[in-house]
């Protein structure tokens, strides 16, 4: 096995400085004509096959190694969010828009990679795909590069796939578990059709707004009544809106809309039946009527349990004990590295990276506008994913 973390020492100035423009200067979505340029300028002069992809601003890039052998995946993913930042770092962004989930580090760990594996080239046995991924922030973009061909890029399935996210937390410290690790993530969109009519008056009107209001507190008390608390269900109402009519006229109808969040299938499937039947129903009671829309996003992010164990073993004897740890219950946040993990068995892992002076206990999360993340963790972070794709190519 190469010293890859030794490597990556001698790489961290320049990862840092992409990192940082990247940050400087985000994009949102699946359209990143910026972010690619500067990937693709990263990548210059790398022995890899690039395609970009049609429908996304995607870069699949693979290595071939000197000796025969399995292709593994890794991936990074490229979009920022819709935030102001709020920070006070020297590069932060002003254009309304943030890297608040750290992508930015994943894409510069990711090129890290790929520099460190191509200057290994001549030792390694199979292939590497590198998916520099747009718009995981809701737009599905991996499911996009997948049906783009992302999975034969090499010419054969990979064997396993592996992606590291950045979180607040002790810095350097890599986590994960087995099974599912990330929730999978559903949009509910809840319309209360009433009758308007003066606010003075609401006696002669079907008023949808107290009728939303109970609506969002029976949706809360269907979760916690009707779901084992091992088996988590997240249902957050994060939109209310009556429009921008007058303060004195009562609305025709509410507007609702949440995130859902759920560990397994059969939570799902309940889901899906129950949270239509409770808005009608409360709806119902009042006299008013609701109509309702649950779409499914993200699957659940499951981890294969083999992979997994490997991924640990390894990290764990490049790293240290004391840096890496096999988390207890999944994360209720999403990922749309999901899709991947539903066709190829792998492993998706967090990297904790809150800098000095910031306690972890209390530090910003992610998508907060003041989140910071320690873009010091880049060498290791690229590292790690080196030695996890080269360990599991070697060892087939």
């Amino acid at each position: 096995m190469p010293d890859f973390a030794a490597d990556a020492a001698t790489l961290l100035p320049d990862l840092v400085a992409l990192r940082r423009a990247l940050h400087a200067d985000p994009e949102v979505g699946l359209d990143l004509p910026r972010t690619q340029q500067r990937v693709l300028d990263a990548l210059a002069g790398l022995p890899l096959e690039i395609t970009t992809g049609t429908r996304t601003t995607s870069i699949v890039a693979v290595l071939r190694g000197a000796h025969p052998g399995p292709v593994v995946l890794l991936r990074g993913d490229m979009d920022a969010l819709p935030i102001s930042e709020a920070t006070d770092l020297p590069y932060a962004a002003t254009t309304g828009t943030m890297h608040a989930c750290g992508h930015d580090l994943h894409t510069a760990g990711l090129v890290g990679a790929a520099r460190l594996l191509a200057a290994h080239r001549d030792e390694l046995h199979g292939s590497v795909i590198f998916m520099f991924q747009p718009g995981e922030e809701g737009q599905g973009g991996a499911k996009v590069m997948i049906e783009e061909g992302l999975l034969d890029a090499a010419g054969e399935r990979p064997v396993a796939a592996y992606a590291i996210h950045v979180a607040p937390g002790p810095r350097g410290v890599f986590a994960t578990r087995p099974g599912a690790v990330a929730a999978g993530s559903n949009h509910l969109y809840i319309t209360v059709q009433g009758r308007g009519g003066h606010g003075s008056q609401p006696h002669q009107t079907l008023d949808p707004v107290p009728v939303a209001a109970e609506i969002v507190l029976a949706l809360q008390t269907f979760v916690t009544r009707s779901f084992d608390a091992f088996d988590p269900v997240v249902v957050s109402v994060t939109r209310m809106s009556t429009g921008d009519g007058a303060i004195n006229v009562i609305p025709e109808q509410v507007e609702l809309a949440a995130t859902v969040r759920n560990i397994s299938a059969a939570s799902l499937a309940r889901l899906q039946e129950g949270l239509p039947r409770v808005a009608h129903s409360v709806a119902a009671a009042h006299g008013l009527t609701a109509d309702v829309r649950f779409e499914v996003m993200y699957p659940v992010t499951v981890n294969d349990a083999a992979t997994t164990a490997e991924s640990i073993e390894v990290l764990t004897r490049v790293f240290g004990p004391e840096r890496v740890l096999e988390i207890p219950t999944p994360q209720m946040g999403s990922e749309d590295f999901s899709f991947v993990l539903d066709e190829i068995p792998g492993t998706f892992l967090m990297l904790l990276t809150s800098p000095d002076g910031v306690d972890p206990r209390t530090a910003e999360f992610n998508h907060s506008p003041r989140v910071l993340f320690d873009d010091a963790v880049l060498g290791d972070q690229a590292a790690a994913l080196a030695t996890l794709a080269f360990a599991r190519t070697s060892a087939a």
